[in-house]
């Protein structure tokens, strides 16, 4: 048998030298493997773009919900828009201080309470628990009001943090929590009627507008609530030491003397810059009660005695027809003037409280308060000069001084002006003006003779036009001393200072009309030191009585006089005035 070699059986050794096309051809067992490393790539290649879209959806979820989360951390809680200025609300107010800087009223944060009725939970349970943290909130009310179809309430303007934390552990998605400021008088009840107090106006849960409603709160609101952040507080002519004691005492007295209400001002002769101003009964301006709606308004704590009290101040006013008769020339201080009474004028008697004799000098007739001598100086002044010398002291119009109660106390003013009525007007009476104008007028007459407007502002005030000479300024400083060394004023002799001023007692009227038989308003006006002034003091007692001397006593000469005595001798060292020696002999 013959075997041939097949040519094909060994390859070449020379690894470049061509292969056969025959020997090129993939075996079957290749194109399964290429197949299956081709579908894994295709699959690779989709699960890397699926990533990336997840990704990438991821990221914008959180960059929105990022996005989100800062929005409303800036702009705070919505409340759904019951209102819609809340960016605009200026939550806040400058402060208050007095002339030296303490500060008596001012800002301090605080939080407010409300619900969102459409986030709460249980507002059955939600109104029993605030119904124990608050103990004024009735549970079953707040529950229909959460019930109601209400989206939004407040519940309380401030709340303690104390509150707020139990009010957080109540769990309720549905309360609040708002930012505002709250308006705080350090001092409580003093100064209260100077003071006024606050409220909120329009507010949101970003912020709460306060808004002025009595006193320098009120007189002084856009100012007040047009400042910024550490803007100059507004300085009052106050001083927080001197209105302390004022009270303190004007308190004793009042209760001493049972009076059912008593003012007392002090203030400066040539500026007319108020020191201290004070009435009783007073409030804490932190929790003002709400205004009485029946009654006599006069029964109030809100009642500013010093302006909004109109009052027939009586023998006071005897020293301005004195003045004005001695500044006309009509008389001097030793002029005999014709007190014979009682004194007829038409169907009126004008009669003296005691039989002074037949004639008295103007002098005396200041000293002893006699009502029959002044009228005769008040006919030879003639009614028109003295309207003119009146309206010239302000008592014709209401105060310029910044207080909001002052702006609506106009002095009740005689519709016809007859003889009568200059009589009765000369001493006090048929004219009803507030203590402050009384103080204001006292000041005029007093510190040469230049008209003087109230101010509560520091550094605010000055003389105005003459409206008195010095002459007749300096007779009527003399005549209101010796009215406390010998006249009707004596208990307001103290030690080191001399004090000179007059008395009033006039009938108090009714709120309804007409007088009353037994009950008066009894007044001090005066200044010190006496003979050249620097201060204006004014005490006026509502409805005083004390037993002394073994009667009861009811006139400003055993009531209002030594209450201001001893404000006098309590405030002057504070004022910088210093004792003198030998007082009582001048």
């Amino acid at each position: 048998m013959i075997f041939r070699r097949r040519r094909h059986a060994y390859l070449p050794t020379d690894p470049f030298a061509p292969v056969p096309a025959r020997d090129r051809r993939p075996s079957v067992d290749a194109a399964p493997r290429r197949s299956a490393r081709l579908d894994a790539d295709a699959v690779r290649v989709r699960a890397e773009r699926r990533l990336r879209v997840t990704a990438g959806c991821f990221l914008v979820g959180f960059l929105t919900i990022g996005l989100k989360m800062a929005s409303i951390a800036a702009v705070g809680p919505d409340e759904g828009g019951a209102f819609g200025t809340g960016p605009g609300i200026a939550g806040y107010r400058a402060d208050i201080t007095d002339r030296a800087g303490r500060v008596l009223a001012t800002n301090v944060h605080a939080t407010a309470l409300y619900a969102q009725v459409d986030d709460m939970v249980d507002p059955a349970a939600a109104a029993l628990g605030l119904a124990r943290i608050f103990p004024d909130l009735d549970a079953a009310t707040w529950e229909r009001r959460f019930t109601d179809g209400r989206r939004f309430l407040w519940i309380k303007p401030t709340i303690s943090p104390e509150q707020r934390q139990a009010v957080h552990d109540l769990g309720e998605p549905g309360l609040l929590f708002a930012r505002r400021q709250m308006r705080v008088y350090p001092g409580g009840a003093l100064a209260a009627h100077v003071l006024g107090g606050a409220r909120y106006g329009e507010q949101d849960v970003r912020a709460a507008e306060i808004v002025g409603i009595a006193g320098v709160e009120g007189a002084f609101d856009s100012t007040l609530a047009a400042t910024g952040p550490g803007a100059a507080p507004l300085r009052l002519s106050l001083d927080l030491g001197v209105q302390a004691a004022v009270e303190r005492v004007l308190a004793s007295g009042m209760d001493l003397m049972g009076a059912k209400g008593a003012t007392a001002i002090l203030m400066d002769v040539d500026t007319g810059e108020i020191v201290s101003l004070a009435s009783l009964p007073d409030f804490d301006p932190n929790a003002r009660p709400a205004p009485a709606t029946e009654g006599d308004p006069a029964d109030s704590p809100l009642f500013n005695r010093a302006v909004q009290g109109l009052y027939e101040l009586g023998s006071t006013f005897k020293i301005f027809t004195a003045a004005q008769s001695v500044d006309l020339g009509l008389t001097n201080p030793s002029t005999m003037i014709d007190t014979k009474g009682p004194m007829r004028q038409g169907r009126h008697t004008i009669r003296d409280f005691r039989n002074y004799g037949p004639r008295l000098s103007v002098t005396d007739v200041i000293v002893k308060s006699s009502n029959v001598g002044t009228a005769r100086m008040a006919l030879d002044i003639g009614a028109s000069r003295q309207q003119d010398f009146l309206r010239g002291l302000g008592f014709f119009d209401p105060l310029p001084v910044e207080l909001l109660e002052a702006r609506r106390a106009k002095p009740l003013v005689p519709s016809r002006w007859p003889d009568i009525t200059t009589m009765t007007v000369s001493y006090g009476h048929g004219l009803s003006a507030s203590p402050l104008h009384l103080a204001a007028g006292y000041a005029s007459i007093l510190n040469g003779g230049l008209r003087v407007a109230p101010t509560l502002v520091a550094d605010g005030g000055g003389p105005g036009e003459r409206v008195l000479s010095e002459r007749a300024s300096r007779a009527a400083r003399d005549m209101l001393r010796q009215v406390v060394t010998r006249g009707t004023a004596s208990l307001a002799q103290i030690d080191g200072y001399a004090l000179g001023g007059k008395t009033g007692t006039a009938d108090k009227p009714k709120h309804t009309g007409g007088y009353w038989d037994d009950r008066v308003i009894a007044t001090f006006a005066g200044a010190f030191p006496a003979e050249e002034p620097e201060y204006v003091i004014v005490v006026t007692l509502d409805e005083p009585e004390i037993d002394a001397a073994g009667e009861r006593r009811r006139t400003a000469g055993w009531t209002a006089v030594p209450v201001a005595a001893e404000i006098v001798r309590r405030v002057a060292p504070l004022m910088g005035l210093r004792p003198e020696r030998d007082v009582a002999a001048r």
